[in-house]
Formats: C-alpha cells, sequence, structure tokens
C-alpha cells in the first residue's frame, strides 16, 4: 500500500482542504471516498486509517478527507467541501488506475454523503451527478436537519426538522439514485435509529428499490475501530457493500 498525505484539493491550497489516498499495490479498480464523523466540529481524515489497510490489501483504493468544521464553518460550507474533494478526486481516478467511485461517510462524514446523494445541487456545481457515483454507504449519519445545523441557526438540536438542509427533504425530487446502504446501531445516539428508519421507509415509499441497511449491536459508530482477528469489521461491511453494489 501507498499512501499519499496531506494533498490538497482547492486551489489555493491551505491547511483545511486536505486528503489522503491509500492505494493498493494491486488495485480492483474501486475507490471508497471518505468524510470522517465528528458532529461537525471534530474528527480528521486520519480516522479512515483503521480500515484503510484492510481496503487497500484487497484492491480498493481509499481517499479519506478533512473539510471545513465549526466554530469557523456555518452551513452549507462543509457540503460544498465534500462535493469540491469529490470532483477533485473523480478528476485523479484514472491517473491511479481507478474506475468505480464510491462515497461514505460516518455519522457527520455520513451527513454530508446523504447530503451529495439527495440534493443535487452539491455535485452539479462541479459538473457531477449520481452517474458518476456508483454506490453511497451512509453510516450513521443524520437524515433530518443536522444537531449542529440546529445549534449554528439557535434552534433547540433535539428538535426533528425536515428542510432544504437534510437529506430526508430531497427524497422524491428524483427517481435515479445509485445503490446505497445505509449503517445504524439499535443502541446509537437518541433518535438516530428511528430518523434512519423513517428516511428508509420514505424511500421505500417513493419506490427507491436500491437501498438497504445493516443494523448493528452497540453504540454510536462503535464497530468503525473494531477487529476480528485481523480484520476490520467496518472495513468488511464496506468491501461487501462494493460487491454487492456492483
Amino acid at each position: 500500500m501507498k499512501i499519499l498525505q496531506n494533498i490538497p484539493y482547492t486551489a489555493p491550497a491551505d491547511d483545511v482542504h486536505l486528503l489522503d489516498v491509500y492505494l493498493p499495490e494491486k488495485p480492483n479498480g474501486n475507490l471508497f471516498f471518505y468524510a470522517h464523523g465528528g458532529g461537525l466540529e471534530a474528527g480528521d481524515k486520519g480516522d479512515a486509517s483503521c480500515f484503510a489497510e484492510y481496503l487497500s490489501s484487497r484492491g480498493t483504493a481509499v481517499v479519506s478527507i478533512n473539510y471545513r468544521m465549526y466554530p469557523a464553518a456555518h452551513y452549507p460550507d462543509f457540503i460544498w467541501d465534500m462535493a469540491e474533494a469529490l470532483a477533485f478526486v473523480k478528476g485523479k481516478m484514472a491517473d491511479w488506475g481507478m474506475k468505480k467511485l464510491y462515497v461514505g461517510g460516518s455519522s457527520a462524514g455520513g451527513y454530508l454523503s446523504m447530503m451529495l446523494c439527495f440534493d443535487p445541487q452539491y455535485l452539479q456545481k462541479f459538473g457531477m451527478s449520481n452517474h458518476d457515483i456508483a454506490g453511497y454507504f451512509h453510516d450513521a449519519g443524520q437524515p433530518t436537519a443536522h444537531f449542529r445545523v440546529l445549534q449554528e441557526r439557535g434552534i433547540d438540536p433535539r428538535r426533528v426538522i425536515v428542510d432544504e438542509s437534510c437529506a430526508l427533504y430531497h427524497v422524491g425530487t428524483s427517481d435515479d439514485y445509485p445503490p446505497m446502504r445505509f449503517i445504524v446501531s439499535d443502541q446509537d445516539m437518541k433518535n438516530r435509529y428511528e430518523q434512519t428508519m423513517l428516511m428508509l421507509s420514505t424511500l421505500r415509499h417513493f419506490g427507491v428499490k436500491k437501498a438497504d441497511y445493516v443494523l448493528m449491536h452497540g453504540g454510536h459508530c462503535a464497530y468503525i475501530g473494531r477487529m476480528e482477528g485481523e480484520e476490520s469489521v467496518f472495513g468488511r461491511m464496506i468491501e461487501e457493500f462494493i460487491r454487492t453494489a456492483q
């Protein structure tokens, strides 16, 4: 595995808009693009290291990004960053020997991956659409207005609000989605399981057949760093999704 660190995806470069690339020795043509969690105010692209080696050893490249966060950022800065980084990566895929692009994120990153999936404006600005994405892996993201965005607005973060700032609001505005998988835990953050079930129910209501979910046991994102023997549990989950999405 070859690791390329701190690659700028904006011009001019700065110390925030950076990404890491994990390139396999024997690529299978798949690239998994990942956004870390942390409530839109913490976390780092290095969080992907716990599963990137597993995927790379099996031929899948991994890109993990940093993006603007609170308190310096404001909605929707972080979503635009996600889209810009993705467009940068798409432009580099051929150089890296990659053909299929999969997008995912955990917690806050799952919110970001859902926003790219369901609100087309972000990808469109950079000349992309869901036709460029082979699949989405939405891990423990909030499908309603993100609690940190609500805090920015001076709203109680426990409120369940569905507006343009969330993925659920945009379901039904398109009937053409790539395969996607949602991950949630039975002891996840309060109301995260129920909101995820509402998201899935709404997708079914609109006839979206390419969406499924995996129910994990334990706390919020507790499985990300978990190992079974020498295998990354989260890496194996991603690998299984990529295999079924093809």
